[in-house]
């Protein structure tokens, strides 16, 4: 196995304990896991390959595992939107979100734990998509899930998750009181915290997504990738993803990554415009339909700034009527997509187009939450 490394104290952890947060600063942890020179697939290999993200394996972390726990994710299509912009429809993953590219790792992981001996349950927390991607995964691997979720959750969501046979708990208040209850969890024995922002493996699987674009545009890439962002996790996997492909040598380009947030939670936009590496303090909590991406203080703060930065990109806000003018347009183009999901293709939308090609995520289905009013 590799080692969870913290970024921050450079504390080492080895990915076979459920040691889920840096012992000293209690931040998220790293993967020390880089593909090997050479070894990613050429395009040409890869047209024989399974149909799920396991056929990127030369870049994934080493599991064993990994053939048992897939539900064919992945390979979603490019469609376009305009002459310069197209959208990848994640919402039509196996749980109906990009969320499920993370969860397959974070299973397989799981999976090659309980079979070691010493976990007994699973633990994650959501405001709904990732918490229904863990909990179906879970079920695919056999592995006993409990899933924390705000108070107030869509009940298509919480139908979802209790579908697929985990246990779920409503947690009075915000995110970050949901976050707080999964993380106490996950300090009992025999607990393996699934989490998609502080363990690695997830940001392992999200990088899949730019894999994928690289290989549909036929060895190229985007000049632009916007994402949205809460806790970051789409946006880092794309960051890594990036570096790997240039470091092996199969694109000599480096898009720049655009970073969309809610208006309404917007603390990394913020800091961004204002030239700092962190947030200052928490954002307020304010309602918002984007209710995904609504992360007051998110523990990736000082990567993700520091991954726009390096590709020149920027960060750019929505508002919750750009957001229901946003989810009724791509309706009509055909594309049903939930609140969250929506929030890049408002955010481009409403700015001045860069030049060549843009590509945004459909992160969600419209069918978990329905249309906002």
């Amino acid at each position: 196995m590799t080692d969870y490394v913290c970024p921050r104290c450079r504390v080492h952890s080895p990915t076979g304990a459920l040691t889920w947060c840096c012992p000293k600063c209690r931040g998220p942890w790293d993967l020390e896991f880089t593909p090997a020179p050479a070894s990613l697939p050429s395009l040409t290999s890869l047209a024989s390959r399974v149909n799920s993200l396991w056929r990127y394996a030369e870049a994934l972390p080493p599991l064993p595992y990994g053939a048992e726990v897939t539900l064919g994710e992945g390979r979603t299509p490019l469609v376009p939107l305009t002459e310069s912009v197209s959208a990848k429809l994640d919402f039509l993953m196996p749980t109906l979100s990009f969320k499920d590219r993370g969860a397959v790792m974070l299973a397989a992981h799981a999976l090659r734990l309980a079979r070691a001996g010493g976990l007994d349950r699973v633990v994650a927390d959501s405001s709904g998509n990732a918490g229904t991607a863990v909990a179906a995964y879970g079920a695919r691997a056999g592995l006993d899930s409990l899933v924390y979720v705000p108070e107030g959750t869509s009940p298509k969501k919480l139908e979802q998750i209790r579908a697929h046979g985990a246990r779920v708990v409503e947690v009075p208040g915000d995110r970050e009181a949901t976050a707080r209850a999964a993380r106490e969890a996950a300090d009992a024995p025999g607990t393996f915290y699934a989490s998609h922002v502080y363990n690695p493996y997830f940001l392992h699987g999200t990088k899949t997504y730019v894999y994928e674009l690289w290989e549909e545009l036929g060895g190229r890439l985007p000049d632009t990738i916007v994402v949205p962002v809460g806790n970051g996790t789409l946006l880092l996997g794309a960051a890594l993803a990036l570096d790997e492909l240039r470091r092996q040598g199969l694109t000599d380009t480096r898009p720049a990554l655009v970073a969309v947030q809610a208006e309404a939670v917007s603390p990394l936009a913020t800091a961004f415009h204002a030239g700092a590496d962190d947030i200052a303090a928490p954002a307020p909590a304010r309602p918002t339909l984007a209710e995904g991406i609504a992360i007051p203080a998110p523990p990736r703060a000082r990567q993700i700034l520091r991954a726009v930065r390096e590709t020149g990109g920027t960060f750019l806000t929505v508002t919750d009527d750009q957001i229901r003018t946003a989810q009724r347009d791509l309706a009509k183009r055909g594309l049903f997509v939930e609140a969250t999901g929506v929030a890049c293709w408002a955010a481009v939308s409403a700015a001045p187009p860069r030049p060549g090609l843009t590509v945004v995520p459909l992160c969600g289905a419209g069918a978990k939450t329905g249309l906002v009013s």
